[in-house]
């Protein structure tokens, strides 16, 4: 029945927009930083001396 191969693509889009959804939302939340405390960060300025 040609009448209904809308429905199918439709819920095939759906299903395709859903898992994309959730393969997203699972990477994101997956994702654990670690943060470093401001002691173990030493920046180093670069010693300028000016000699106009």
């Amino acid at each position: 029945m040609p009448q209904m191969a809308p429905l199918n693509w439709l819920s095939l889009m759906i299903m395709f927009v859903l898992t994309l959804m959730l393969f997203n939302i699972l990477n994101y939340y997956s994702y654990s930083s670690i943060k470093k405390s401001s002691q173990q960060i030493q920046l180093k300025k670069p010693l300028t001396n000016w000699k106009w």
